[in-house]
């Protein structure tokens, strides 16, 4: 078989890979979606971990066993909050419950996601929001969507006509880190239009792809909610880098995700 035909064979079958993986993270955002609703209360943070992993197993429960099934010798990511390069061959990075606790706290800013890591390079990725119902997709060279729709990142090219936006990596961050985040929110307030911050960074970087903010940017982070809008944003057009404008990796202690015409700008301003 030539060269091309393999290429072509190769891409045909994640796309069916693909469609696949929807339906498995649209099944578990269904089980999610039916835990939704009132404010779960907890005490301490034992009560907390009991909560966010009762979430996290309903949906894993789903995820897990469909997922196997469709690549049984690819590995699985067990911790969604794991950072750095993965062993080589393919990788399940799965966060079952992103944004889980805005779930607990009944706030819809949450979704269910599904990343094919190969050679530690993203291949596809579905990130699905099981409150609004829509879905987005992405495979690499084939473009990034939502609910079928090309996606494509916004054409602004002023920082300081900019909506961006950033989030906190994880619960307990380094001090150093913490500082850091402060002191960028700081600078993006003086440059850009408008700064968002909240959580998760997965939400943030789907709506960069969709063009509707302009960049997003985190320190320290984790593979499982930065690699699926890794992808997104990059299928959909936009650049990414760690924030000195350096190329990105999941061993990067920084992330940075901009359209083409307002990345160098954030890279300055974050690099101050």
């Amino acid at each position: 078989m030539s060269e091309t035909l393999q290429t072509t064979d190769a891409a045909a079958s994640d796309a069916d890979l693909l469609d696949q993986t929807s339906d498995a993270v649209r099944a578990a955002g269904s089980a999610l979606r039916e835990r939704f609703g009132e404010v779960v209360r907890y005490q301490n943070r034992e009560e907390l971990m009991h909560a966010l992993a009762a979430n996290d197993d309903t949906a894993l429960g789903i995820l897990r066993p469909r997922l196997t099934h469709l690549r049984p010798d690819a590995g699985w990511v067990e911790d969604e909050l794991d950072g750095g390069a993965l062993p080589p061959g393919e990788w399940w990075v799965v966060d079952p419950a992103e944004g889980n606790v805005n779930h607990l706290h009944a706030l819809p800013e949450w979704a269910v996601t599904a990343t094919l890591v190969r050679e530690n390079q993203p291949v596809l990725t579905v990130v699905h929001l099981p409150l609004t119902g829509e879905t987005y997709t992405a495979l690499t060279g084939a473009g990034a969507y939502l609910d079928g729709r090309p996606l494509h990142v916004s054409q602004t090219a002023d920082l300081g006509l900019s909506l961006v936006a950033t989030s906190q990596a994880r619960p307990d961050e380094d001090k150093n880190v913490v500082r850091r985040v402060g002191s960028s929110i700081t600078a993006m307030l003086f440059d850009a239009l408008v700064v968002r911050t909240a959580v998760p960074a997965t939400l943030h970087l789907t709506n960069v792809a969709a063009g509707r903010i302009d960049a997003f940017w985190q320190f320290a982070g984790a593979r499982a909610d930065l690699l699926p809008g890794a992808l997104l944003v990059t299928e959909a057009g936009g650049q990414i880098s760690d924030a000195e404008g350096r190329p990105w990796t999941p061993q990067s202690e920084s992330f940075l995700a901009a359209a083409p015409g307002v990345h160098a700008q954030a890279v300055a301003t974050l690099s101050r």
